[in-house]
């Protein structure tokens, strides 16, 4: 790819860029979003058309790039919100898009499903093929994400954020993957906020930032330190910062023995304003199940949950809202927003009863004023209020979650997966509001398997293990190597 421009209503999204992936060899594509990295990745996949440059294939020049071209000559891509048919089984969404490009008119399960199997199989996983995409968890969807771009005999892979949901483990096995694949002669892409893991795998590094290409050579010569800054612009503080805590004050939050069975067992734990507690552990701990109990989304068998030392009523989301929780939900483009309305009416979702006049009318000047104050302390980063979350990056469309909760004035705010998906820069500054809605005097939960985002902003930090508290990690030793440790023992 050379020289490749591309704009959307006068914005520039790409600027000159140039990306050339070699067989055999693993290209880290990095930038923030909103950098122009999935605006690229979808030119490539014909899924947009660049309005300038070029694109060569084993040096043909090719003027036009469609979908169904791209998979013929053997360009996949994993998108970071996995483009999957919810309502059709995890076979079928792996085998489906090979039979469209072999131009099949019948789908024929007995004679695709072995395709199915042995990629599956080949991973390692466990995936039940039957079970339909939308009743998966959000790793399963992105594991079945993974095998439906394997199935076919690709040339060239991009992957985009493909291990943001997976454990250690499924981590590991997904890079002897993509070992073997190299050995074949396959180019892959690798796109992720999770420098470690891409400085890892790739040989080739390509850095993007506001939709030009601003570094790029040999992996060796960048480390974390170093693509960071090449991305954002600026050094960015990853270092531990948290603000005291008044130990005398009473609990804000207590949850006692909570149970629910097939997901966790026996939680008990406090927490006090101004605190930011982590809690951690493996994908299927339970670590989630338990930020959903809290928030009514799943009701507890057993055990009791009180804020400001009133009990909240069990499997209750009104209740929950009601008492002051706030939930920022792990999977934001399905659970956490509208993404077809504008950012003010994403805002005051939860909050419409606090923006009414005599609790009969939506009062204009009150929304205003609650959006207008959000919209600029967390510094969204849109043209106005009114563009649809739809056209917003990663990080953003975080923030108008949490811009959403907020609105609430929420007494514990309980997140799971804060900075999923989100870039480097972005971070960082989520991390700071969360900081501050601390400072405010508010409590924060923080479901994450980000162990230096924990590390980072975390008072202390609860790991769950087969759905049982195992360990409170506390003072010296919130540090990365002790958590997991912990989590892994």
């Amino acid at each position: 790819m050379r020289g490749i421009g591309k704009t959307f209503g006068g914005v520039v999204a790409l600027d000159e860029v140039g990306l050339e992936l070699r067989p055999g060899r693993v290209h880290c594509l990095a930038g923030e979003n909103g950098s122009g990295k999935s605006t690229l990745i979808k030119i490539v996949s014909g899924v947009e058309t660049a309005d300038t440059g070029e694109i060569r294939i084993d040096g043909q020049l090719v003027s036009k790039v469609t979908p169904t071209q791209a998979l013929r000559a053997g360009i996949q891509v994993i998108y970071q919100d996995f483009s999957l048919f919810p309502n059709l089984s995890v076979a079928e969404n792996i085998v489906l898009p090979a039979a469209i490009a072999a131009r099949s008119w019948v789908y024929r399960a007995k004679r695709l499903r072995p395709d199915a199997e042995r990629i599956v199989s080949e991973l390692g996983l466990r995936l039940d093929l039957d079970a339909e995409v939308g009743g998966l968890s959000v790793a399963d969807r992105q594991l079945t994400a993974i095998c439906r771009a394997l199935v076919q005999d690709a040339r060239v892979i991009f992957m985009d954020e493909p291990t943001t949901a997976l454990t250690h483990t499924e981590v590991e096995r997904l890079f002897a993957l993509v070992r073997r694949l190299q050995e074949r002669g396959v180019a892959l892409v690798f796109v992720s906020h999770k420098l470690e893991e891409v400085l890892e795998v790739s040989q080739d590094v390509t850095v993007l930032r506001s939709g030009r290409l601003v570094a790029t050579g040999a992996a060796e010569e960048f480390d974390v330190v170093s693509l960071t800054e090449a991305m954002t612009g600026r050094a960015v503080d990853s270092s531990r910062n948290v603000i005291e805590v008044d130990d005398v004050k009473e609990p804000l939050l207590q949850v006692e023995h909570l149970s629910l069975e097939g997901a966790f067992t026996d939680i008990s734990f406090d927490l006090r304003p101004g605190e930011v507690l982590g809690v951690t552990g493996l994908l299927g701990s339970g670590r989630g199940e338990i930020a959903e109990a809290l928030f009514g989304v799943l009701k507890a068998d057993s055990g009791q949950i009180r804020l400001d030392g009133a009990r909240v009523k069990p499997g209750s989301i009104p209740a929950a809202v009601g008492a002051g929780f706030g939930y920022v939900p792990e999977d934001r483009l399905t659970q956490g927003l509208f993404l077809d309305r504008p950012i003010s009416d994403n805002i005051i979702a939860g909050s419409l009863w606090s923006h009414t006049r005599a609790r009969l009318f939506l009062s204009g000047r009150r929304i205003t004023a609650t959006v207008s104050d959000l919209f600029a302390r967390l510094r969204i980063k849109a043209p106005n209020v009114e563009a649809p979350v739809r056209s917003l990056s990663g990080g953003n469309a975080q923030r108008v979650v949490l811009a959403k909760w907020l609105s609430t004035h929420p007494r514990v705010l309980v997140l799971n997966g804060p900075t999923v998906g989100v870039d480097v820069g972005s971070k960082e500054e989520i991390l700071a509001i969360l900081r501050n809605v601390a400072r405010d005097g508010k409590g924060v939960i923080m479901i994450s398997d980000d162990v230096p985002e924990l590390v980072s902003v975390c008072h202390r930090v609860l790991v769950i293990r087969r759905g049982r508290l195992v360990a409170e990690v506390i003072g010296d030793d919130i540090e990365p190597g002790h958590i997991q440790e912990v989590m892994a023992a």
